[in-house]
């Protein structure tokens, strides 16, 4: 099961491009999540999801006026 460190790591990378729209957070956030989906004991579920929202980050469609929320 990915360590606790694994999701913090991924939720204050995606909290990070959410609130200023870095990009660097993004795509940092999507690997963390790639790499979660990876692990043997998550559930297809949760693997889907984490596959979805790397998708998503790496490919910028999620992009937004940092400063419009």
């Amino acid at each position: 099961m990915p360590s606790s460190e694994l999701w913090a790591g991924a939720l204050s990378l995606l909290l990070i491009h959410h609130e200023t729209g870095c990009r660097h957070s993004a795509l940092n956030a999507a690997r963390l999540l790639e790499c979660i989906g990876t692990f043997d004991d998550v559930d297809a579920d949760t693997r889907n999801l984490c596959e979805r929202a790397s998708s998503r980050l790496s490919s910028g469609k999620d992009q937004h006026n940092a400063g419009s929320a």
